[in-house]
């Protein structure tokens, strides 16, 4: 197993694999046959920055057979999936900051990211699971009163795609088995999510085919696997953490005002 993380370093922002508090710095990136330079720098002395920067950020809604049951949902064909702007995408300890026009409740999701490593269309069982770098921590933040605002039409995109609303890293983690993964969220320190990712209604390569039948994948394309029970609102101040074992804590802090 490997964690790549993506690190800023003087003006440049390199990938490096971290071992032990310590960032292995690699040139290029790493699903495109990256090199190692040689410099090792502490994890201490750097700061880490979200590890992708995708073309495509997409996202799932009811992916969880828990969920699914307490809230009456059916259970869908296909991944019932929206698009959420990259540019919303931040790292770990950034803040998380609601538009100034917005007062209503902005909700953390906790999930399971998928990074693609490979351009994928039309892929089979076994195209899709090799299309599979690795996995990351993803806080999918939503606008929850925009959602539903405007009762013609859902805006799931204006939602999702504030400024901030995308907390991604700490490291993107290759060689893990999904099936014994456990997503938690923990609000100000208390625990809040806690669910294993077996749970999906479509698995981490179903998902990748299933998406690659109608959108071409490219390597660095995120894909979050939607979450489970838990979801609260976050209040200003507050510090949202996403923890995987195996890939780290992603933490953010609401900003004030």
């Amino acid at each position: 197993m490997s964690l790549w993380v993506r690190c800023q370093v003087g003006s440049e922002a390199v990938y490096g694999v971290l071992q032990d508090e310590v960032i292995a710095l690699h040139s290029g990136t790493p699903w495109d046959s990256p090199t190692p330079s040689g410099e090792m720098v502490a994890l201490d002395q750097v700061r880490l920055l979200a590890p992708v920067q995708p073309m495509h950020f997409v996202g799932l809604w009811n992916n969880f057979h828990a969920a699914a049951a307490k809230h009456g949902y059916a259970i869908p064909d296909a991944p019932l999936t929206f698009l959420k702007s990259p540019g919303a995408i931040v790292g770990p300890e950034a803040e998380i900051a609601k538009p100034p026009s917005y007062e209503g409740r902005v909700i953390y999701e906790a999930e399971l990211g998928i990074v693609i490593g490979q351009t994928t269309r039309h892929a089979t069982a076994e195209q899709a699971e090799a299309a599979i770098f690795g996995y990351t921590c993803v806080n999918d933040v939503t606008a929850l009163d925009l959602l539903h605002a405007d009762q013609s039409f859902p805006q799931w995109a204006r939602a999702k795609s504030c400024d901030s609303f995308g907390p991604v890293g700490p490291a993107i983690a290759t060689g893990l088995d999904w099936r014994g993964l456990t997503i938690r969220a923990l609000l100000g320190g208390r625990e809040r999510q806690n669910y294993p990712a077996s749970d999906m209604i479509f698995s981490p390569p179903e998902i990748v085919r299933l998406i690659s039948r109608e959108m071409t994948l490219y390597p660095g394309d995120l894909i979050a696997c939607g979450t489970s029970l838990g979801v609260l609102p976050m209040r200003a101040g507050m510090v949202i953490e996403v923890a995987i074992d195996g890939i780290g804590v992603l933490r953010n802090r609401m900003a004030e005002g």
